[in-house]
């Protein structure tokens, strides 16, 4: 039987026996409880709270503006949607880099107020810190390398990272450090697929692409970009699988047309 349907609760244990087992893991957003509880029952792995709520929630241009106590609201609504999943939640820019102890006292409020199951924060050796700090609380942490999109102003741009050799090597040594300090898993997002499997290879945590090609060992998408919610990002590695911008589109337009056209309530719909 495959690791991931037979587990009635995914952990952090399940993803380390899918990777050995060769068993690709399924990585999805939700900021909320109704999307959360149909992903969930979907069968998905895990569901990352992103800070990407930042765009996609509140209609920033990057993930710095989103503060803790939103991430932690956010949380709190997918928890209550999940029964299966693991729930990672993004910490947000602000709330971890430079000072170790602002970085537990983050996660602590995370895990305390959401009930979320493991957190997430980007960067590579300048963060192992913080990492070890948050892992003397007993909190699980997924790591995030490549394009980290708290760091956006200081690339100045989305664009692949890791593409030249000495910014590979630099990526392949913070994954390494990741993996020693302790993290779970790590999440790969817009690097060459060649670096990816190799890393993927070298590692013996799971990894999760995102935009790094197939030979990751998961891969995660945005849910409202795959659901076709969104359409103003259409980056190369997205594959919508439905057009819910589409629908929803229709039945408001529908819903208009009758309730104008006094065929919205019937007598069957009136009491």
């Amino acid at each position: 039987m495959a690791i991931a349907s037979g587990a009635k609760k995914v952990t952090t244990h399940t993803l380390q026996e899918m990777k050995s087992n060769g068993e690709k893991i399924t990585m999805l957003t939700s900021y909320d409880y109704s999307l959360a509880r149909l992903v969930d029952a979907a069968g998905i792995d895990v569901i990352l709270v992103g800070d990407s709520a930042s765009n996609v929630m509140a209609g920033n241009e990057s993930t710095v503006p989103i503060t803790l106590e939103h991430m932690i609201y956010h949380a709190q609504c997918v928890v209550n949607g999940v029964e299966r999943a693991l729930v990672v939640v993004d910490m947000p820019f602000g709330s971890y880099q430079g000072d170790s102890k602002t970085a537990l006292d983050s996660a602590i409020r995370i895990m305390k107020e959401s009930g979320g199951h493991s957190v997430k924060l980007e960067g590579g050796i300048e963060v192992v810190e913080s990492i070890e700090r948050i892992l003397t609380a007993g909190i699980p942490v997924m790591g995030h390398l490549g394009l980290t999109p708290q760091s956006i102003y200081k690339f100045g741009t989305y664009t692949v990272r890791a593409k030249e050799n000495t910014e590979a090597e630099k990526l392949i040594e913070d994954a390494k450090a990741l993996e020693a300090a302790g993290c779970f898993a790590i999440v790969f997002e817009k690097i060459p697929a060649e670096l990816a499997k190799r890393v993927s290879e070298e590692l013996t945590i799971p990894t999760i692409g995102i935009g790094a090609g197939v030979d990751c060992d998961g891969q995660v998408l945005v849910l409202h970009d795959m659901l076709g919610i969104t359409k103003d990002f259409s980056p190369r590695f997205l594959r919508r699988y439905d057009d819910l911008g589409a629908s929803i589109d229709g039945a408001v337009k529908a819903y208009i047309s009758d309730v104008r056209g006094r065929t919205f309530p019937t007598d069957d719909e009136s009491y």
